[in-house]
């Protein structure tokens, strides 16, 4: 820097020597396209990218501060072992897609979360499951919904990815497709749990007497969702994203989760993003592409873009995303009163957290 200085003065000095207003100009000139040329831009400075970067989520929606210490506690320690299994990943050398897929099947055998084991119940007292996983560097995606037998929904969605020529599998299809690609199944019971069905319970007691119109304006027993996005050391970016849907969901309704664009998205030019929330609301707003979008065709970071969508597009207490950006930027953003959610990357950062700062 000492150097550089020295250079500007004795070039300064040079100029105010010259008697000559022509040479004075062209000495002007050229000194201005050296002090260009050997200072970084801001543009520059933006595109430096971290090693890696990861952020994970456990669903976002009415999280009461209420909260018993050891059910925080609880949660906050599994968050903190789903963040470490990627970060370690990531610190190693290993690829985001393997990444995300990791920390994503881990949330699903937690039974705090509702993916997996620890799925809400449908209507009709079962589970339904979605997914979707999406490989940056070469959009490739896979997804399944309403898997009722499939013990890792994300595994089979990463077979749909890599082993056939679709995006999407649902239902009894996607099902035989997890026994061609030797995906474990195992019986509608095991995902479940004595909380889930509590909260059917209580959710079908309370809204026997209401309209569908008044039932799903409530908002608080409809969020839940695991997802995780990351940047690798090669720069490639990578979501995942699995669900048990809405309590007392009817009619085989599918959310945002298993949608590419919606609740799911990577692009290595842009971000990768992880929804959880209302599903209809991320579907109707292409939500996660969205961001990717804004970010492509404004040059926005992934925090701003991200703000835009989700507090200027959507409804408060829809919900919110986890988002990584091509240079490690991370953004988790949510409308709601909390979001179970962490982040880790190549400087250090470590953190997990339920509710705003």
């Amino acid at each position: 820097m000492k150097k550089r200085v020295r250079f500007y003065y004795l070039t300064f000095k040079a100029i105010q020597n010259l008697q000559n207003n022509i040479m004075r100009h062209l000495l002007i000139l050229l000194s201005c396209s050296l002090f260009l040329a050997c200072t970084p831009s801001d543009k520059q400075n933006s595109n430096e990218r971290l090693e890696y970067a990861i952020a994970i989520h456990g669903g976002a929606g009415v999280i009461s501060k209420d909260l018993p210490a050891d059910v925080r506690d609880g949660y906050l320690s599994s968050l903190e072992a789903a963040l470490t299994i990627g970060r370690d990943h990531l610190e190693s050398g290993g690829s985001s897609l393997d990444a995300v897929e990791k920390v994503v099947q881990f949330l699903e055998e937690d039974p705090r979360f509702n993916a997996g084991r620890g799925a809400v119940y449908t209507n009709e007292a079962r589970h339904e499951l979605d997914a979707s996983i999406m490989d940056g560097s070469t959009l490739s995606a896979g997804a399944v919904a309403g898997v009722t037998t499939v013990k890792s929904p994300i595994q089979l969605a990463r077979m749909v990815m890599e082993k056939s020529r679709h995006v999407l599998m649902a239902g009894p299809g996607a099902e035989s497709f997890a026994d061609e690609m030797g995906v474990d199944r195992v019986d509608n019971s095991y995902f479940n749990t004595a909380n889930r069905r509590r909260q059917l319970d209580r959710l079908q007691e309370t809204s026997a007497n209401l309209s569908e119109e008044q039932l799903y304006s409530d908002k608080s027993w409809q969020m839940g969702t695991v997802g995780a996005v990351a940047l690798d050391k090669n720069g490639n970016l990578a979501a995942a994203t699995s669900t048990g849907g809405m309590t007392n969901k009817r009619f085989g309704r599918v959310g945002d989760s298993p949608i590419i664009g919606a609740g799911n998205y990577a692009n290595n030019a842009t971000c990768a993003i992880s929804a959880t929330g209302t599903g209809e609301e991320f579907i109707r707003h292409a939500v996660a592409f969205q961001i990717s979008a804004i970010m492509e065709y404004t040059g926005a970071s992934l925090q701003d873009a991200a703000d835009q969508v989700i507090n200027g597009k959507l409804q408060p207490n829809d919900g919110g995303i986890i988002g990584v950006s091509h240079t490690g930027e991370i953004a988790m953003v949510f409308n709601s009163p909390g979001m179970f959610r962490g982040a880790a990357d190549a400087s250090g950062k470590f953190e997990v957290k339920i509710w705003e700062d």
